[in-house]
């Protein structure tokens, strides 16, 4: 009974070893505003697309995301190996050029894809086609990540993510 004791506690520390580090410089990539250049660069790179992250301040659920998940090496460590990652302010006036070279705003580019509330996770292929779509935060870090290998293994083509995720 001991023993199955110390090995629950070294389980549920274990959590609370997992490195953490500030989103902001280590899972959001820095936006020079040109996502045609940026699907170039990602191409260059032999990444699958490029994830965004639209989000707007004072968000409880984005915060949260931030803190709990965003944070995580792990997650930073998957997603940077596979998309480009930018974080993109629904209520934002910075200039940007879109995927199709038109010159927009953060604001009007969130529009234009249907974000109605935060955060919405997109996700977009090497030819700026988006792929797929999750509204609201995910459950957890597992959860995130699983949303990421199904958008990088091209699995959104076959199937919805809540059917995915019935399989693993």
């Amino acid at each position: 009974m001991r023993q199955l004791l110390i090995v629950f506690f070294m389980l549920f520390s274990a959590s609370a070893w997992a490195e953490t580090r500030d989103p902001a410089n280590h899972f959001f990539q820095p936006k020079f505003g040109d996502f045609q250049a940026d699907l170039q660069e990602a191409k260059k790179q032999g990444k699958k697309g490029i994830f965004l992250f639209f989000e707007m301040d004072d968000c409880p659920f984005c915060e949260r995301m931030k803190t709990t998940i965003l944070n995580q090496a792990e997650v930073q460590d998957a997603f940077r190996a596979k998309f480009l990652v930018y974080s993109i302010d629904v209520n934002g006036d910075t200039e940007m050029t879109d995927f199709q070279g038109k010159d927009t705003s953060e604001k009007a580019f969130a529009f234009a894809n249907r974000v109605r509330a935060t955060p919405t996770l997109l996700f977009f292929d090497l030819d700026g086609k988006l792929i797929t779509r999750h509204t609201g935060p995910t459950k957890d870090k597992a959860e995130f990540l699983l949303l990421g290998r199904y958008a990088a293994e091209g699995a959104y083509a076959t199937q919805p993510f809540a059917k995915y995720k019935q399989g693993k």
